[in-house]
């Protein structure tokens, strides 16, 4: 009997991580969901959750470790763990920064370089980082939340290349703004500018109006579904409409033309 497919998807505690967890989990999967604080996560059924925090080299050693002890194995790594960080990039201090990058890219780096070895000693394995519509067109005012995602999908794309002999395949899932607790958990800046106030509280307004109407997160864990159940799974998934429709204006309209169509979507230009 072949073994149980084992996963691990980080920062599954709520939104896109909880509903990947919790769908892989109904569909048969063996499913390690990770949190900061795991005692205090909201429990899915068939979701065993372990202590994880990305930004650290030492948890991330114990949390892989304890996964490969348990299951034996690790098939699929869901790189999910993430914030967004809102403000003028101006506003942000370096440290700000530094923390941003730490959890949304370092922490991928971190997770992917602890579970490699496992993957290529298996000649097997599936990486699936979660970027945004943002790695693709930054949103103003979330400038250093897409910088970080811009960063993730230079480095999906040299690591597929990487890999690939290993039969490891990676992959980016793409969303637009989505109805999740991301939208509450938003951190801004800690100091603020007064003269950036009207564009900073338009383009935020504008993205918490395209979040309340986006879909739930749902739709990103199918997507996950449908990477892991491919044969040959592409780079890059966008979505949603949105992030379908964007990613092909950002390819095809003149720059100048699609810089034009972000300033009026975020307000920028109002009077």
């Amino acid at each position: 009997m072949a073994p149980q497919t084992a996963v691990l998807v980080t920062g599954a505690s709520s939104g896109n991580g909880q509903a990947t967890a919790r769908l892989l989990a109904q569909r048969g999967y063996r499913v390690f969901g990770t949190s900061r604080n795991p005692s205090t996560a909201d429990t899915t059924p068939g979701v065993e959750m372990v202590a994880l925090d990305v930004r650290s080299d030492d948890s991330v050693a114990a949390c892989v470790k304890g996964v490969l002890d348990q299951a034996g194995h690790l098939d699929v790594l869901v790189n999910n763990a993430g914030y967004e960080l809102g403000g003028a990039l101006e506003e942000l201090s370096l440290s700000e920064a530094q923390d941003q990058f730490e959890t949304n890219f370092f922490g991928v780096a971190r997770m992917v370089n602890a579970v490699l070895p496992t993957m290529r000693r298996q000649k097997r394995g599936r990486i699936v980082n979660i970027g945004s519509l943002a790695g693709l067109a930054p949103a103003p005012f979330l400038g250093m939340y897409s910088a970080s995602k811009f960063a993730l999908e230079g480095y999906s794309e040299a690591l597929r290349h990487e890999v690939k002999p290993f039969d490891i395949h990676v992959s980016l899932v793409e969303a637009g703004f989505l109805r999740t607790p991301l939208r509450e958990k938003r951190q801004m800046a800690a100091q603020r500018l007064s003269e950036y106030d009207p564009w900073r509280q338009r383009a935020l307004d504008a993205v918490r109006e395209a979040e309340e109407k986006g879909p739930g997160p749902e739709l990103v864990a199918h997507c996950v579904l449908e990477i892991i159940e491919s044969n040959r799974p592409r780079l890059r998934y966008a979505v949603g409409q949105q992030a379908r429709v964007v990613a092909r204006l950002r390819r095809f309209l003149p720059a100048m033309a699609f810089e034009q169509g972000t300033r009026r979507n975020f307000h920028l230009d109002m009077k």
